[in-house]
């Protein structure tokens, strides 16, 4: 029997590359500088693994920005636009790729952003062509095996499988298909193996998550093939073949078939798929089976006892050195170490388990299945004791709460008018102009801003003085949006850290740690909460700054909340009790906000969801079930309102096609969401299914450094105006402000304010 995990955290316990990352792209250190953190991460994270005895400890797990980026550049899949950039300028070229690049004689986009499968991680969207080819450009993965070869330590190489990394990404040209592609790409892939083979690799672990979709024919035959293809040429090699999010489901049978040293499984998503192995006749009892037992993408301790049946019952049909334990999933979305929590509750802290500690349940598991195994079984009882007192602690339940779950009707869920009624009042209450602009909410937080708020949570800045100084900021903001011209304000949201950390520690049923820091995308981390209990709103949350900040112009402001279902997926959320259930008591403590706001003089309030698409189940089987609910929350937070208020929701980085009746069956009266990176091709889907309701096309991507100029604002608003009615077009960033720079805010937000009166003169000329 061996261990093994996915994947580690690559961020550094306290975000140091994170900080390394952005000291580079800023000129305060340089490559060298840049390499050996990394270098740094990487060792410890080997090193960690060893001392918790993990057996087959992986390597290229690690990345700068993200795997799929890497992927795209070791095998030469590198757009034409960045073709001015000196390829032998590695990292130049690479950050180019995911943050776009802006200096003299050359301007480039970044490439597209979207969710890893039902993930809150963002990749790199590959970008294919009809004639595209492929060559053996980058190789990290070699220089990584050596790295860690260089310490002592055999590693177990890990690639995004061809298939998966076809699938996810996009044709930018018709005629055509990606899978097309496999005969140009999998020679590529061979050469690789063909090095780290040479090197004496015995494993390669391949990942190809997109076992857990909904494949057709194609690309079952695309797996099949590239796996025998592989098997073929290196027959020695011990392929340990890789899905997670979910079961194998229809894909099942094309895997068992495949020619692979060892299947994982995600065990922790989907526990009935073993029995479904076990009691195929297609399962090879030659064929290894990873088993994740141990959860990969949350923070709850571990059942001993559960994993131990679950092991058990492999036991029957597979010989016990063919059994490998794992983690469900790459540890990537889990935090560090639990042992740097400090402050955390002692009756919260013991039901949890980060990176660092799912290690070391993965070594007691397997040491657990062992004959002698008496030195592990006080660990056996303790985690039996956690998870007994975790059932029946009363931090937990709240009878109250649960109660006016219960009691929600189908009233609750809709708004006393549809949106062309209301859509009339709001037109006559606002008295917005034609392509009406604003922002998604935050402002960009400075570090001033930053240390300001850290001096008040350590009790060196006076309530008082702290109050006086975001007060400050947001009249400054205010006259800032004004002086430009912009036509709804926000307040900046100065006062906040994370968007949805901030809502947690105002509601009940939320803890949080001090270092539980998580990877979003490249350098951009998230903390968060912990939704271990009932939720519940006790007081007014949003309602103190929004007022002020209203009551300073005579402009409408927003009212800036996120959305029960964002909230519930960027949580780390309870796993006793349905998820359904626990979004229903996010949505009525929002909806109580949301009232008092529009009590205080509020006339627009938004409401973030742009997880709504990254909570969608893999397979469409299960897709109805989770719209159905997690809409009508959405509708539960909303609905309370007159028909004069206006609701506003945001939605970034979504593939919205498949879902766009459930998009419009929220009924905001606006939308706004990203299309800058994909030139409005996110637009299509809303064209498409006719949306009735208004759409803000996001005309600036704020996750990239670079200000877009006028024309190219123009250009993007001439495209939305070709495909919706000019009455329901809103001017918008892609996103949320608060990570860039105030420089290059005010000149884009200016060339947004600049480009929609000119389209505004262009309509009246027209008449």
């Amino acid at each position: 029997m061996k261990t093994t995990i996915l994947g580690y955290p690559r961020i550094g316990s306290h975000r140091e590359l994170k900080k390394a990352c952005e000291a580079f792209w800023d000129k305060k250190i340089n490559e060298e500088d840049l390499l050996k953190t990394a270098l740094d991460l990487k060792t410890r994270n080997w090193l960690q693994q060893q001392e918790s005895g993990i057996d087959l400890i992986p390597s290229n797990d690690f990345s700068l920005y993200d795997q799929v980026l890497d992927t795209c550049l070791m095998v030469g899949c590198i757009p034409e636009r960045y073709k001015y950039i000196p390829k032998e300028n590695t990292l130049e070229l690479y950050f180019a790729m995911a943050r776009g690049l802006q200096k003299e004689g050359i301007d480039v986009t970044a490439m597209e952003m979207t969710k890893w499968f039902d993930t809150n991680y963002h990749y790199i969207v590959p970008e294919f062509e009809k004639k595209q080819t492929f060559n053996y450009f980058s190789k990290k993965v070699i220089k990584e095996y050596k790295e860690a070869l260089a310490i002592g330590i055999e590693t177990k190489p890990v690639l995004i499988g061809p298939v998966t990394f076809l699938l996810l990404g996009k044709e930018k040209e018709e005629g055509f298909q990606r899978l097309d592609l496999l005969d140009k790409l999998l020679p590529v892939y061979l050469e690789i193996i063909q090095e780290l083979t040479d090197l004496g690799v015995e494993y390669i672990q391949f990942d190809e998550p997109c076992l857990a979709l909904n494949l057709g024919n194609n690309e079952r035959q695309a797996i099949t093939t590239t796996y025998q293809t592989i098997h073929r040429q290196f027959p020695k090699l011990k392929i340990f073949l890789a899905n997670y999010f979910d079961c194998y489901g229809d894909n099942l049978e094309t895997a068992l078939q495949l020619p692979v040293d060892t299947l994982h499984l995600d065990l922790v998503r989907c526990q009935l798929q073993l029995d479904d192995i076990l009691n195929s006749e297609h399962f090879n009892k030659n064929t290894k089976l990873s088993l994740g037992v141990v959860d990969g993408r949350n923070i709850w301790k571990n059942d001993f006892e559960a994993s131990l049946k679950t092991i058990e019952k492999a036991l029957t049909k597979v010989p016990f050195e063919n059994i490998c334990i794992s983690s469900s999933c790459s540890l990537l979305h889990t935090p560090y170490d639990l042992d740097l929590e400090t402050n955390l509750k002692f009756d919260i802290k013991q039901w949890l388990a980060f990176a660092k500690q799912k290690l070391e349940e993965i070594n007691t598991i397997k040491n657990l299945c062992l004959p002698e195994n008496d030195a592990y079984l006080p660990l056996y009882e303790e985690n039996k004791l956690a998870n007994l007192n975790r059932k029946t602690s009363k931090l937990i339940h709240n009878n109250e709460v649960k109660n006016r779950v219960l009691k929600l009707t189908e009233a609750d869920s809709h708004r006393e008018s549809n949106f062309s009624i209301r859509q009339a009042k709001q037109k006559n209450a606002l008295n917005l102009p034609l392509y009406p602009t604003t922002t998604i909410g935050s402002f960009p937080q400075t570090k001033e801003v930053r240390n300001w708020r850290l001096k008040h949570k350590k009790g060196q800045l006076s309530q008082e003085d702290y109050d006086n100084l975001i007060a400050k900021e947001i009249e400054d903001s205010i006259r800032f949006q004004e002086d430009i011209g912009l036509d709804v304000l926000v307040h900046g949201e100065f006062e906040r850290n994370d968007m949805v950390e901030y809502f947690g520690e105002r509601l009940n049923g939320f803890a949080f740690s001090d270092f539980g820091w998580v990877q979003s995308y490249g350098s951009r981390c998230v903390k968060p909460p912990i939704l271990f209990g009932d939720v519940s709103r006790e007081n007014r949350m949003t309602v103190k700054w929004s007022e002020y900040a209203q009551s300073l112009t005579e402009k409408p402001l927003k009212g800036m909340l996120t959305g029960p279902v964002t909230i519930l997926q960027w949580s780390f959320v309870r796993n006793d009790q349905p998820r359904q259930a626990t979004c229903n008591q996010i949505a009525l403590a929002i909806r109580d906000e949301v009232v008092d706001l529009e009590k205080h003089g509020l006339k627009i309030i938004q409401i973030d969801e742009p997880a709504i698409r990254e909570g969608l189940p893999l397979r469409k089987e299960a897709w109805a079930e989770y719209l159905n609910w997690a809409v009508k929350a959405f509708r539960i937070s909303a609905s309370g309102v007159k028909d004069e208020t206006q609701i506003h929701t945001h939605m970034c980085y979504s593939e919205f096609n498949d879902i766009i009746a459930s998009i419009a069956d929220m009924d905001a009266d606006v939308i706004t969401i990203e299309t800058s990176r994909s030139e409005m091709e996110l637009l299509e889907a809303f064209v498409n299914f006719n949306y009735p309701n208004e759409i803000g096309p996001g005309v600036y991507d704020i996750h990239s450094p670079r200000v877009p100029s006028l024309q190219e604002i123009e250009n993007l608003l001439l495209k939305a105006k070709q495909v919706l009615p000019k009455e329901h077009i809103w001017v918008n960033p892609d996103c949320g402000l608060k990570t860039r720079d105030w420089p290059e805010t005010k000149q884009a937000l200016e060339n947004i304010v600049k480009a929609a009166k000119k389209l505004r003169q262009q309509e009246l000329e027209l008449v």
